[in-house]
């Protein structure tokens, strides 16, 4: 064997070395890339399941009676409820809900007193922190002026009256109520 020989056979086992570490670190890049193209689809259909969850659960709850007063002449002149975050609902904003008020003849729809629109709920802080947000332990009691439409609504004493009310975000929830078969002037009344 000659000399240069010699030289030119380690250096074939180090070019196999090399073309050897260069598979592996490709190899390792190669599923370091499918691993995280893995996670992240992973991670976006968690987002998909967690947002329809959101949008399909419903965000609050009636708290308390659903009560009708009537004005001097009675006719049903405001219907006034409570209002509370569902059980693991994220804060509400108030100004973004809307109110649709639907008797067997007639329809209304109302906002927030701080929102555009044409028909203005009004709503008093029962328990919570003095702001626009409905949060966990906090109640808000909600007033539908019924005499505010023009010609006003007028519940019919034998039918079902219903409120839906539609948060920004998450399922409506729906008040079904029946009104009392007579009215007199001045009071007030719970109806389920």
């Amino acid at each position: 064997m000659r000399k240069d020989q010699r030289y030119d056979d380690a250096f074939t086992g180090l070019e196999a070395a090399i073309v050897l570490i260069a598979f592996v670190v490709v190899a390792a890049v190669f599923s370091y890339v499918v691993l995280g193209a893995g996670f992240f689809t992973t991670q976006k259909s968690q987002e998909t399941v967690y947002s329809a969850t959101k949008q399909a659960s419903a965000n609050l709850a009636e708290s308390g009676p659903v009560v009708l007063e009537t004005n001097e002449t009675g006719v049903i002149k405001n219907i006034s409820f409570n209002l509370k975050p569902a059980a693991g609902a994220s804060a509400i904003d108030l100004t973004r809900i809307t109110y649709h008020l639907t008797t067997t003849d007639q329809e209304a729809l109302y906002v927030d007193m701080d929102a555009n629109g044409t028909y203005k709920i009004y709503r008093k802080e029962i328990i919570g922190d003095h702001d626009d947000l409905l949060e966990t332990d906090e109640m808000f009691r909600i007033v539908i002026n019924a005499l505010d439409p023009t010609p006003h609504i007028a519940i019919n004493r034998t039918a079902v009256f219903s409120i839906e009310i539609k948060p920004d975000v998450g399922a409506s929830l729906l008040l079904q109520k029946h009104a009392p078969p007579g009215l007199t002037a001045n009071s007030f009344y719970e109806v389920y």
